[in-house]
C-alpha cells in the first residue's frame, strides 16, 4: 500500500480512538482522492485528510483557535481559522498529541452551539424507553436518530452502544446509518444492510444479517438460518479485533434490503 494511504489509515484509526462518535464522509473526489476527501465530523466539522503528491494534509477547520502544545500544527490552512499538519514520507505524528488535539477540537464544536434562547431554554422531551430499556427512536437516516438511540439507552447499554458504532465506523468508514424499529441499521449504499442491534435486558444483541457467512460465525444462532448473533454483556468482553474483521467481511457481501 502506498505510504500515503497507511498514513491516512493510521490517522483515521488515532481519529476514531480519540472521540466516540465521530464520523467520517467522503468529499470533494479528486485525482489524487478518487474516493473523495474523508471529513471527520462530531458536532460540526473536525478535520479533513487530503492526499498530495508529496505529503499528507490534515487540516483542522477551527485549528487557529485550538490549544497545541505539541507543536503539531506546521502549516497554514485556507482562510483564518484553519491550521493544518503535513506528513512527509517516513513521518509519523505522535499519537498522543494529535488525540488531545482531536479531543480539543470536539470539545470546541460541543461548545459553539447555537446560544440558548427562550423557546429552546424548554428541556426536551426524554427518550421513552421500550422493554428492555431499548430507547424508542422514529425511523429516520443518517447519523443522528443512531446518536439519538445512543444517548437515550441506559448507562452501561449507552456505553456498549458507542463502542459497537465506534468499531463499525473504523472498519468500514463509508457506512450508511439508519434507524429502523427502534434499532440503529447498518449498510452499505446500494447493498443493503449488514448489521444492526438492539438492547434487552441482560446485553445488547448484535444482529449480523448474513453472519452464517462469515469466517468465523458469531457465536450465537438465530431462528433465521442467515443470521448470526453476539451478545454484549455488562461485563464488556468483546472482541474488537474480531468484531471489526466480521463487520468488514460483512460489509462486501449482498446486504439485508428490507425498509
Amino acid at each position: 500500500m502506498d505510504w500515503r494511504a497507511n498514513t491516512l489509515d493510521r490517522v483515521r484509526t488515532l481519529i476514531f480512538e480519540a472521540a466516540p462518535g465521530i464520523t467520517e464522509e467522503q468529499k470533494w473526489r479528486k485525482p489524487l482522492n478518487p474516493a473523495g476527501v474523508p471529513v471527520w465530523s462530531l458536532s460540526g466539522m473536525i478535520c479533513t485528510g487530503e492526499i498530495y503528491k508529496d505529503k499528507v494534509k490534515l487540516t483542522f477547520m477551527q485549528g487557529a483557535a485550538l490549544p497545541d502544545p505539541g507543536r503539531l500544527f506546521n502549516a497554514p490552512g485556507t482562510g483564518a481559522t484553519r491550521r493544518a499538519i503535513d506528513i512527509r514520507e517516513g513521518e509519523n505524528v505522535d499519537a498522543a498529541k494529535f488525540k488531545a488535539l482531536v479531543k480539543a477540537a470536539v470539545a470546541r464544536n460541543n461548545g459553539a452551539a447555537k446560544p440558548k434562547t427562550k423557546a429552546s431554554t424548554t428541556k426536551a422531551a426524554p427518550v421513552k424507553l421500550l422493554s428492555g430499556g431499548n430507547p424508542q427512536i422514529a425511523k429516520a437516516d443518517g447519523d443522528a436518530p443512531v446518536q439519538a438511540y445512543i444517548a437515550g439507552a441506559p448507562v452501561w447499554k449507552r456505553e456498549a452502544c458507542q463502542r459497537i458504532d465506534a468499531l463499525i465506523v473504523r472498519a468500514v468508514p463509508t457506512v450508511k446509518k439508519s434507524v429502523k424499529w427502534n434499532s440503529p441499521f447498518y449498510g452499505i449504499e446500494g447493498k443493503g444492510w449488514f448489521v444492526s442491534y438492539h438492547i434487552f435486558d441482560k446485553y445488547v444483541k448484535i444482529n449480523f444479517f448474513f453472519g452464517r457467512k462469515l469466517k468465523p460465525m458469531p457465536p450465537v444462532a438465530s431462528k433465521d438460518p442467515n443470521a448470526r448473533y453476539v451478545h454484549l454483556n455488562e461485563d464488556g468482553v468483546l472482541d474488537e479485533a474480531l468484531f471489526m474483521e466480521w463487520v468488514k467481511q460483512a460489509a462486501t457481501l449482498p446486504g439485508w434490503s428490507g425498509h
